[in-house]
């Protein structure tokens, strides 16, 4: 890869680590602001519901507007957004805080910092055959994001209060704004460089993909990511102290995921660029329900939960790289950031289903057990529908 590149994709992959590493502290927050504020569990994870859907709901116009008048202002908008969000939470006014704040803010932060925006500028940065590896390190910053700010979010919250560590990360958030400026010229440069593409407007691409049978299913699989992963980022900490362990396991476990998301996120991009992406999809929807049958009927011990972790984390977001990267390989990279936002959109209705319907289980049953249920019939869906996705490029000059 060229300097531009390179450069591109160290600053997109360290926004992502920030935008999503803050984030997948959330669950940490959920024991001591339900009891400090009063609220049941069902409160806290709606406010994360509306996050995930709003950021869904956002992420297609975000990336519109960043493929129109490019990321620089889109990502500072967000970063603006994501600090005031954090600080509404930190003002401790209840569910007030919480659903403006950690929801509505927040979620239209992530729209602006998070995948879409980010791996746009990256993939319009790096060069076709490079594209699959860079959009996989790039997903991996979001993974050590959570393996570090996992540790570093439960520490604040012993050190300073779950109010005092809101405040923190908010100040830690304001960092994305000069990553931003220096993606952005980065990128323009890069992708002025590359040989321009056949012009094609947005409804144009619009129409192209909604006729697209294998759009329909990488939309209709993604959904089913959604819903995992967040349900698992945000109830698992609080199902593993139903269970007898302590909060720090709960940490761990988190940060264990993030881990191991390094190495799967990665290796998912590598892999990617080597093998059949639809083939790889609908085995990682396969092994994840896979993984979470085999955690439910073992022994709830430390290292079945730690096993689980790494198990899970391997598996996390490396759907990220290859369902974004099966999206430039088809369409082309000219209005990627639209084309895998409405992709993101579903992933986020899926988020908004998984987290709430765990606060809604949990409160009206006492048990997560339907939902873990419901995660391994998803996954084994979603195996199935990335089957016939027709891989081959619509315009190979840009894939």
């Amino acid at each position: 890869m060229g300097r531009n590149a390179v450069i591109a994709l160290a600053c997109g992959a360290t926004i992502l680590t920030i935008a999503m590493g803050v984030r997948q502290t959330f669950g940490l927050f959920l024991s001591p602001m339900s009891i400090d504020l009063g609220t049941g569990r069902e409160t806290f994870a709606l406010a994360m519901a509306v996050q995930n859907l709003l950021w869904g709901a956002a992420q297609p116009f975000a990336g519109a507007a960043a493929d129109k008048l490019g990321a620089l202002r889109v990502l500072v908008a967000g970063t603006v957004a994501y600090a005031g969000g954090l600080v509404l939470m930190a003002a401790g006014t209840g569910a007030f805080g919480l659903h403006v704040g950690g929801g509505v803010l927040v979620g239209l932060a992530m729209s602006c910092t998070s995948f879409a925006v980010v791996l746009g500028a990256i993939g319009r940065a790096v060069a076709p055959e490079k594209r699959s590896m860079a959009l996989g390190v790039a997903s991996a910053g979001g993974s050590f994001g959570q393996f570090i700010m996992a540790p570093i979010g439960q520490g604040l919250i012993s050190a300073q209060g779950w109010a005092g560590a809101l405040t923190t990360m908010a100040v830690i958030a304001l960092a994305m704004a000069p990553l931003a400026l220096v993606l952005a010229s980065r990128s323009s440069a890069s992708a002025a460089a590359q040989a321009p593409a056949a012009e094609q407007s947005l409804g144009e691409a619009l129409t192209e993909a909604r006729g697209h049978s294998g759009y329909v299913y990488l939309t209709l699989g993604f959904f089913v990511c959604g819903f995992q992963v967040v349900f698992i980022g945000v109830h698992f900490p609080a199902y593993l102290t139903d269970v007898g362990f302590s909060a720090g396991l709960g940490a761990s476990a988190l940060a264990l995921i993030g881990f191991f998301n390094i190495i799967g996120s990665w290796g998912c991009g590598v892999l990617g660029g080597r093998y059949s992406k639809k083939y790889l999809l609908s085995a990682l929807y396969a092994l994840r329900s896979l993984a979470i049958v085999v955690f439910l009927v073992a022994p709830k011990t430390e290292i079945t939960v730690l096993a689980f972790s790494a198990a899970i984390g391997l598996l996390w977001l490396g759907t990220v790289p290859l369902t974004s990267g099966l999206v430039a390989q088809i369409f082309g990279v000219r209005y990627m950031s639209t084309l895998f936002g409405i992709v993101f959109f579903s992933h986020q209705v899926g988020s908004f289903l998984g987290v709430w319907l765990g606060g809604w289980a949990f409160d009206a049953t006492g048990s997560y057990d339907s939902i873990w249920i419901a995660s391994i019939i998803l996954g084994l869906i979603a195996a199935a529908l990335h089957l016939p996705i027709a891989e081959r490029p619509l315009r190979p000059a840009e894939a």
